[in-house]
């Protein structure tokens, strides 16, 4: 499937086969294309907590306010952010490349983020989003349908997953084989009402 074709045939998907089970190459592809999704600085803030266990799965269905796409689904991505990832051993973000700029873009990510609480957030949301997009198009290319949530509670889930003190948690993506198709579109808005050229 092309790019176009993944875009334009993505839905939201809330019923799932709960027999369809993923194989490990086929979670680990997914994540292989999810962490090659941008970051600023390349910071690779994401971290990805997969759940494929059954008892867990329901769980978080029941924390996701009994929404059965969590359920039924073959894998829940629960898409979280390291905040400190600026400060924890950056070096590595540029291991190919020469010390000197190394260096410099170093001391440049520690001065952007260092005290500023609501930009760590921020990025974090950023980075979170892109590498949902890119797993829920990387899994229609592959045949999987998904769903992106929000709609859970995020301190009982944290909870759950002993989400580290300096993390948060943006967002869940389910991914399986759908049962039913999406509802039709609900209708976009014309590019003349959302698109301006060179300013408002």
């Amino acid at each position: 499937m092309d790019t176009f074709e993944s875009i334009n045939s993505r839905r939201s998907i809330k019923s799932f086969d709960k027999n369809q089970k993923m194989t490990k190459n086929e979670i680990t592809k997914l994540l292989e294309f999810a962490i090659l999704s941008p970051t600023s600085y390349n910071i690779q803030n994401w971290r990805f907590v997969i759940v494929t266990e059954q008892v867990l799965k329901d769980k978080l269905s029941e924390l996701s306010y009994g929404q059965k796409q969590v359920s039924e689904s073959s894998l829940v991505i629960i898409l979280c952010a390291d905040l400190k990832s600026w400060d924890k051993n950056p070096e590595r973000y540029w291991i190919n490349i020469p010390e000197e700029p190394r260096k410099a873009l170093v001391a440049s990510m520690k001065n952007s983020y260092d005290g500023k609480s609501e930009l760590q957030r921020d990025e974090a949301m950023r980075s979170c989003g892109m590498a949902a997009q890119t797993i829920m198009l990387a899994a229609k290319s592959m045949g999987y349908d998904t769903c992106p949530m929000k709609g859970f509670d995020y301190d009982k889930v944290s909870k759950l997953i002993h989400l580290p003190d300096d993390h948060v948690i943006s967002m869940m993506v389910v991914v399986g084989k759908a049962t039913k198709p999406a509802s039709s579109r609900g209708g976009q808005l014309p590019l003349s009402e959302i698109v301006f050229e060179n300013h408002f």
